[in-house]
């Protein structure tokens, strides 16, 4: 079962997903509160994890259930380390692509995509996404979607195959260059 929560609206007309409502809070507030960012940054590791609960919990994650918990904490993780001003559009997939000179072309590249492809649970693509995270963080000049990552992270407890494929389709699909013309960092 899938917690319902009231979404804001993002302009006239528009709601917003609970996944953009929680990136776009979180990043309001990694900006405004140091010390929340910091604590934020610790939230990947399983011994600190605890430090972000405060915040999950009142953005509405239920924090006993793994399967909700760990796609939060992640993304929430990745954007206090990526001090990012606002969501991005860069996909997953491309991102790691766009971290090597020779891009999805690169032998390390691919290792990196194998390794997240190979995963089978929820828990394990997190951890390993971790150091993705921050690869992608100090090699790629642009920001994350991280509320298409938080969606894809969400449902892989349930169709982990599914969003697999949609990773692979943004590495393998196309050439790895940044989107909108922005250039590679």
């Amino acid at each position: 079962m899938q917690m319902q929560v009231k979404t804001q609206p993002a302009q006239a007309g528009v709601t917003m997903s609970w996944e953009q409502r929680f990136v776009e809070t979180v990043i309001k507030r990694c900006n405004n509160d140091k010390g929340l960012a910091a604590r934020l940054r610790r939230a990947d590791n399983p011994a600190t994890e605890y430090q972000s609960w405060e915040v999950l919990g009142a953005l509405g994650v239920d924090l006993e259930k793994e399967y909700q918990r760990l796609p939060f904490v992640t993304v929430a993780a990745a954007i206090a380390k990526s001090k990012v001003e606002h969501n991005g559009n860069l996909k997953l997939g491309r991102a790691i692509a766009a971290c090597y000179v020779d891009g999805n072309q690169s032998d390390q590249a691919k290792a990196r995509m194998r390794r997240l492809l190979a995963c089978g649970e929820l828990a394990e693509v997190c951890r390993i996404l971790r150091s993705v995270l921050t690869l992608i963080d100090s090699k790629v000049g642009q920001p994350l979607d991280f509320v298409l990552l938080l969606k894809q992270l969400r449902n892989f407890h349930f169709n982990g195959q599914r969003i697999k494929t949609q990773w692979a389709q943004e590495f393998y699909g196309q050439p790895a260059q940044a989107e909108n013309g922005e250039a590679k960092a």
